[in-house]
């Protein structure tokens, strides 16, 4: 985890305050386990694209925060990866994700704008991160960078400004994304677009009521803020949730066979030229 520059989190783009909440979401949810879901789907079909290797593949989670995601991967995927890890700015959420993940699996604190790394990575995951950066096509180009030639990048990332709300401020979002915008970045960045779709469809009028009341968020002090955030994002009851993780779970596989016209999230698979 001995990062090879100093790193610094930065809490104006993700508050380490959260990291508690956002490790027991990320085990039990129903919109991360719903997310994994949909992802997962792509990256079975799209593996295949990535050319063959005199070694194992390597896969990495950028910005992963407690290590959800990896720990999904190594149990459903187990021996797929020469290396699968872990990498965030946040050395907290590092310390949180190791007493879930596979002891195999590697973790690392970069900076994501600056890793240090060059065509070391097959696979690429940035999910719900872009939004938190303002120089994004910085985070695009990066991943360019890093990525060995043939790899994939899997993108996730909250979609379309209709659905921006208070809570976007209070997460630190900079902005939602179209499949345009999406299309936009990748192809600045030399990559190319293989797929976006949206998804979480089903669920987005409840999302949407959810949210249309008024929060005061630039009145709000930091530490009320967290407070909120950890009220409104925690797990909920098991009936609520395992009812809510089956609705969501439709869009798997229906979301990749008819693509949704909207969704609250947004996926995106790019391919690194050969």
């Amino acid at each position: 985890m001995v990062p090879r520059v100093p790193i610094t989190h930065r809490d104006e783009e993700y508050d380490s305050l959260v990291f508690d909440v956002l490790r027991d979401m990320q085990l039990r949810h129903f919109w991360y386990i719903g997310r994994h879901r949909f992802i997962f789907h792509a990256l079975k079909h799209y593996m295949a694209q990535i050319p063959a290797r005199d070694r194992g593949l390597r896969a990495i989670d950028v910005g992963g925060g407690c290590g959800g995601w990896v720990d999904y991967l190594s149990r459903r995927l187990p021996g797929a990866f020469d290396e699968l890890a872990l990498a965030d700015s946040s050395l907290k959420a590092l310390e949180l994700a190791k007493p879930i993940l596979n002891p195999k699996a590697k973790r690392y604190q970069i900076d994501l704008l600056n890793s240090g790394w060059t065509n070391r990575w097959d696979l690429i995951f940035l999910l719900d991160v872009v939004e938190h950066i303002p120089p994004d096509q910085k985070v695009f180009d990066e991943a360019m960078k890093i990525l060995s030639p043939g790899g994939l990048l899997i993108v996730t990332a909250p979609a379309l400004k209709f659905f921006w709300s208070y809570n976007d401020e209070m997460v630190h979002h900079v902005r939602r994304y179209s499949r345009r915008d999406y299309r936009q970045l990748g192809e600045s960045a030399g990559l190319n677009v293989l797929l976006t779709r949206y998804f979480m469809f089903f669920l987005s009028p409840l999302l949407l009521l959810s949210r249309m009341k008024t929060v005061d968020v630039k009145n709000m002090k930091p530490e009320e803020i967290s407070a909120y955030i950890a009220k409104t994002h925690r797990v909920p009851a098991i009936p609520l949730n395992q009812v809510m993780t089956a609705i969501f779970s439709l869009e798997t596989p229906i979301g990749h066979w008819i693509p949704f016209p909207w969704g609250t999230s947004i996926l995106g698979v790019f391919q690194k030229p050969i």
